[in-house]
């Protein structure tokens, strides 16, 4: 096995269990609340607490990964996550869990960043949105097995044990990283801009590029809030509350509900797969632009749903959400593209707005569901339909107001 192929797996791995972690809460829900006490804000707040802290690490993270590399930064954040996962398996209140959940956000804020800039020197620019793609399709793949298996998991073995068993996996993937990731290649491979990004500033490449720079870019701002909204979009419903619409909302069984969400997952993976091909063949700004209109019509679909919906027809609005979120993806080609001499501090500069979109999202939907439920005269800890009904119209005008900004050009 070559060094580019071991040093991609060994990525993969660290980023399959990101994947799973910032999942886990959608089909532990119910566990949580009922061992916990959680009412809907507090279950927000908390699993909210993964992307926040995340997002919060992403600035001094991008200079770190270009000062230092992506070997030891990723590792060393990886330990943290595993403790935080004990933390956690051992936590029997808001508190623990809160602090556990934050915990495991820091540790696997440097996973993708870390990979995205070893892929940058190891690999040539014409093929970074494709891998890229790939990379986070099949690490998605770890949401996958925060659906249906972990349900199985945590009804054999309870949600604490599944925490231990994620932490030791975590721990022991982040010694593999040190052993296998190394330093880049003497001579990287030429940069060149993507496709479809308007406004490329002309100097990037050669004078030095701070966040100051980044954030200047009119460019990288119609990337960041589109990034913002389909990553919310997805991981705000992927990642919690996707689970409590269909389960307290619709009336389905747990099972009904997981494999939906497996559904979801699998989706959201081909469109993270066919990001790169769909970039390459319409523009990074037709194929962004197009999969996130594809996810507001699939949110809009399910807000109007009437409990007696069909499980196929409920499959099918999840399957179409996931496939058009995915291609957010395309976001971090086009900031790498627009900073070619700063790759770790430009893929971070984006990243703070998707994984912050998904933290704002989980908390803020929370909020919109206990209120909604206020408002009907509900208990907020029991939420109507129409209560999750509010949140996916929140979700989609978020979404619209994103897509507005990326799709009109400004001369």
């Amino acid at each position: 096995m070559n060094r580019r192929t071991a040093l991609a797996l060994v990525f993969l791995a660290a980023y399959l269990l990101s994947y799973f972690f910032r999942s886990t809460n959608a089909v532990l829900a119910g566990d949580l609340q009922r061992d916990a006490g959680l009412g809907p804000e507090q279950l927000g707040l908390m699993t909210s607490l993964f992307f926040l802290v995340f997002a919060a690490a992403q600035l001094p993270l991008g200079a770190a990964l270009d000062r230092w590399g992506p070997r030891w930064v990723p590792a060393g954040l990886m330990l943290i996550a595993a403790a935080g996962s004990l933390v956690t398996a051992a936590a029997d209140g808001f508190a623990g869990l809160a602090l556990g959940r934050a915990m495991i956000g820091l540790g696997m804020a440097g996973v993708l960043m870390g990979a995205l800039k070893a892929f940058a020197a190891w690999f040539p620019p014409r093929r970074f949105a494709t891998l890229s793609g790939v990379f986070v399709g099949l690490g998605s793949l770890g949401a996958l097995g925060a659906t249906t298996p972990l349900a199985a998991l945590a009804e054999g073995i309870g949600w604490r044990g599944v925490f231990v068993a994620a932490g030791v996996v975590t721990a022991a993937v982040a010694a593999l990283l040190t052993v296998v990731v190394r330093a880049a290649p003497p001579a990287p491979p030429r940069t060149v801009a993507a496709a479809g990004v308007p406004d490329t500033p002309a100097a990037a490449g050669r004078a030095e590029v701070t966040f100051r720079t980044i954030y200047a870019s009119r460019a990288f701002w119609r990337l960041a809030l589109m990034q913002f909204a389909m990553a919310a979009a997805l991981y705000g419903h992927q990642g919690l509350w996707g689970g409590p619409f269909l389960v307290r909302g619709l009336d389905l069984e747990v099972g009904v509900a997981a494999r939906l969400l497996l559904v979801l997952g699998l989706a959201a993976t081909v469109g993270f797969l066919v990001a790169g091909p769909a970039a390459g063949r319409f523009g990074l700004r037709r194929a962004m632009g197009g999969g996130a209109l594809l996810t507001l019509a699939a949110i809009a679909a399910l807000a109007v749903a009437p409990p007696s919906t069909s499980v196929v027809v409920l499959g099918t609005l999840w399957a179409a959400f996931g496939l058009g979120a995915g291609l957010q993806v395309l976001g971090y080609d086009g900031a790498r593209s627009l900073f070619p001499s700063a790759a770790g501090r430009a893929v971070t500069a984006i990243n703070v707005f998707g994984i912050g979109g998904s933290a704002l999202m989980q908390m803020g939907l929370g909020w919109v569901v206990a209120g909604a439920s206020s408002a009907l005269g509900a208990d907020p800890v029991d939420p109507p339909l129409a209560a999750y009904r509010t949140a996916l119209w929140v979700t989609a005008a978020v979404l619209a107001l994103a897509w507005l900004h990326f799709a009109v050009r400004r001369r």
